[in-house]
C-alpha cells in the first residue's frame, strides 16, 4: 500500500510538473540580506517544551551574485524545559579577505539527553521496538534505547580553487569533545505522574548499559572523549547553483587522520561522495542522486566517532534520520564503514514574489537506502550475544514540501516511512534546505 503511494505520488508529480510554464523572473540582491528566521517551538513528554530559534543571513556581494550568495552567517539556539539544548554557529565565507578561498566554520555545542543508540553493524544488533511502547506487554523503558551525550563540535575547512574553480583542494582542522552517560532518569521524571515516570536504568538497564556490562563498549569509552581530525581532500564541483542545484556534479574525497592525543586511539577514514543533478523540466523539474562510502583505513575508532558523515559542507550526525537515510531509525546504520545513497525528484509547482521577495513551492519524492559495509569489531565479555542477524540493506521512502524564499532560505519538511520494521515506522522531519 505504501509503495503504491509513493508511486502515485512520482507520477502526479511528473504529470503535473510538465503543464506548468518555465518563464521565471528574478530580481538581483546586491549585499547583505536577512534571508530566514524560525522559531523553534515543540514539545515531547520526556524532553518537555522546546523554545528558541535560527536565523540565516546571506551576503549577495555588489555587483551582485544572486542567487548564489557570497557568504552565509547562521545561527542556532534552541533548549527544552528538561535540559536539551542546541548553541550552533556557521559561517561561509566564498571570498575570503577578498581571495577566491573559501572558509567554512561550524562551531556548535550540541546537549543530547537521549540520543538514539540501537547498537553496532546495523542488522547484526537485533533490537525489540516494543520495549519503548508502553501499550505493549514487552515494554522495558521509552530510554531503552537512548543515552545521554553533551558535545562540543569545532570544524574549520579552507577550500583552494584549482583549474577555473571547477577543481578545489580542502585542508581543514576539526575537534570533537564527548561527555557520554546514561540517560538522566530523574531529571526525565520530575513533575510526572507515577504511571507516566520512566523505571531508573539501574532496575531496567537500556542497551547502552547492557553493552558496558558485557564488554562490548570499551571501559575507557563509555563517557566519551576528545577526538581531533587533521583533513584533507579535493572536490569536482559543475553545479549551476548551490541551493538547489538542476545540473552539474558535485564529487568530493575526503582523507581524515586522528592522532591518539587527547582520544584513546589513532585511526585515519576515507569519505567519498558523488552527487549530479538532471533538468527534466527547465525551472520546474528536475531529478537529484547522491552515493556515498565512508570506511576506516586504519587503527581503531572510539564508538562515539562512528555515527559521523564526514563530508566538505556540513558534518552530520547520524546514519538514518534526516539528513542521511530518511524514514530509518537515527543511529541505526552504525559501523566502521557505511554505504548509502539517495534519488529524488524535485517539482517547483509554484512560483511569486511574496513583499518584493521571490518564492517557490516545492514538492518530492524520495528513496533512500544505506547498509554497513565494514563492520565496527568488538570484544564482548559477558551477557547474550549481541549478533542475532545479518546486515542487509536498509530502505526508506517518502516525499516532501519545500518553501524557499530568495533560493537560498529554504523551509524544508520531509516525511519518510522505513522499509522494515526493525528500522523503525516513520519520522517527519522539519528543517532546512534541500537534502544535497
Amino acid at each position: 500500500m505504501k509503495k503504491s503511494l509513493l508511486l502515485t505520488l512520482i507520477l502526479a508529480i511528473s504529470f503535473a510538473a510538465f503543464s506548468q510554464p518555465d518563464t521565471v523572473k528574478v530580481n538581483k540582491k546586491e549585499g547583505w540580506k536577512f534571508g530566514i528566521a524560525l522559531p523553534a517551538v515543540a514539545y515531547d513528554s520526556d524532553l518537555g517544551f522546546k523554545y528558541g530559534g535560527l536565523v540565516n543571513f546571506y551576503d549577495y556581494g555588489k555587483p551582485s551574485s544572486y542567487p548564489n550568495f557570497i557568504k552565509s552567517l547562521y545561527l542556532e539556539w534552541s533548549r527544552t524545559t528538561k535540559g536539551s539544548g542546541i548553541n550552533k554557529f556557521m559561517y561561509d565565507d566564498k571570498k575570503l579577505f577578498n581571495t577566491n578561498l573559501r572558509l567554512i566554520s561550524d562551531v556548535g555545542y550540541y546537549i543530547e539527553q537521549n540520543l538514539d543508540f540501537y547498537g553496532f553493524n546495523g542488522f547484526e544488533t537485533g533490537i525489540n521496538l516494543d520495549y519503548t511502547n508502553q501499550e505493549s506487554s514487552s515494554y522495558q523503558s521509552r530510554m531503552y534505547y537512548r543515552h545521554e551525550r553533551k558535545m562540543v563540535k569545532i570544524i574549520g575547512d579552507i577550500h583552494i580553487p584549482i583549474m577555473d574553480n571547477m577543481f578545489k583542494a580542502v585542508v581543514g582542522y576539526s575537534l570533537y569533545w564527548m561527555k557520554i552517560n546514561s540517560v538522566d532518569i530523574n531529571k526525565l521524571n520530575e513533575g510526572k505522574n507515577p504511571a507516566d515516570q520512566l523505571p531508573n536504568v539501574t532496575d531496567v538497564p537500556g542497551l547502552y548499559e547492557q553493552f558496558l556490562s558485557y564488554g562490548v563498549i570499551p571501559d575507557n569509552q563509555k563517557n566519551g572523549g576528545f577526538v581531533n581530525h587533521f583533513k584533507g581532500g579535493i572536490i569536482y564541483d559543475t553545479r549551476n547553483l548551490e541551493a538547489c542545484p538542476t545540473k552539474g556534479l558535485w564529487t568530493e574525497a575526503l582523507v581524515l587522520f586522528s592522532p591518539d592525543f587527547g582520544s584513546h586511539t589513532s585511526y585515519t577514514q576515507f569519505s567519498f561522495t558523488h552527487r549530479q543533478y538532471f533538468t527534466i523540466v527547465k525551472n520546474r523539474l528536475s531529478l537529484a542522486y547522491r552515493m556515498v562510502y565512508q570506511t576506516k583505513l586504519t587503527g581503531k575508532m572510539p564508538f562515539y566517532m562512528l555515527p559521523f558523515y564526514q563530508n566538505t559542507l556540513e558534518v552530520y550526525d547520524g546514519f538514518g534520520g534526516a539528513k542521511t537515510i530518511r524514514g530509518i531509525l537515527r543511529n541505526r546504520v552504525v559501523g566502521e564503514g557505511v554505504a548509502f545513497g539517495n534519488i529524488e525528484v524535485r517539482w517547483k509547482f509554484f512560483r511569486t514574489k511574496l513583499f518584493k521577495q521571490d518564492l517557490y513551492l516545492a514538492l518530492s519524492s524520495f528513496l533512500d537506502g544505506g547498509m554497513v559495509t565494514k563492520r565496527y569489531n568488538y570484544s564482548q565479555l559477558s551477557g547474550p550475544t549481541v549478533n542475532t542477524g545479518t546486515e542487509k540493506l536498509h530502505l526508506g521512502y517518502g516525499g516532501g514540501f519545500r518553501i524557499a524564499i530568495n533560493e537560498n532560505s529554504i523551509i524544508a519538511i520531509d516525511y519518510g516511512m522505513a522499509n522494515d520494521k526493525r528500522d523503525g515506522n516513520s519520522g517527519i522531519y522539519i528543517g532546512l534546505n534541500w537534502l544535497f
